[in-house]
């Protein structure tokens, strides 16, 4: 099955668990209860303390996914806009990156196996960072980074599809 089926496929199962209010499976993305008012649809909220990522959606639901954070005192908090998203992106190590790990090559190319940033990325507003893929499933649910969103490439393919460049999103501790 071509990847675009996969992703169109994934979007109409959570589009009629919306319809229908169940939730999916818990090794996908989750359909999920959130009656925060602070938040509009269409936000990104990504709750630190909970290694968890959330895409606001109408009627007090918001689809939940399991991602990567910052490392104890790299995690930021704040608010941000998505700046540009890219599909199978290079990676250059930021200074910090490179100092903790001088081996690194200047750039890796985007595809291959050692490239951090996954299958996609959306980079943000604030700085250095971004919400992106992972080559490292087995990050996802901790706090590793240097301080971007890690996602399992399949959750970044969907939130890639679902926002645009300005959505906002908001990082709590």
């Amino acid at each position: 099955m071509r990847q675009s089926s996969c992703l169109r496929i994934r979007g109409l199962v959570l589009a009629l668990a919306v319809l229908f209010s169940f939730q999916l499976p818990a090794t996908a993305a989750e359909l999920v209860g959130f009656a925060d008012h602070r938040f509009r649809p269409g936000t990104i909220v990504i709750k630190n303390s909970e290694k968890l990522l959330y895409l606001v959606l109408r009627g007090k639901r918001a689809i939940r996914y399991k991602v990567a954070v910052g490392k104890p005192r790299k995690a930021w908090t704040g608010q941000a806009q998505i700046t540009a998203k890219y599909v199978r992106p290079d990676w250059s190590p930021s200074p910090e990156v490179r100092r903790d790990f001088p081996h690194l090559p200047d750039v890796i190319r985007g595809g291959a196996p050692n490239n951090p940033m996954g299958s996609a990325a959306m980079t943000l507003s604030n700085g250095n960072y971004a919400i992106h893929g992972t080559n490292r499933p087995g990050s996802i649910g901790r706090a590793v980074s240097y301080g971007c969103i890690r996602m399992a490439n399949a959750d970044i393919e969907d939130l890639f599809q679902r926002v645009g460049v300005r959505t906002p999103v908001v990082a709590l501790p």
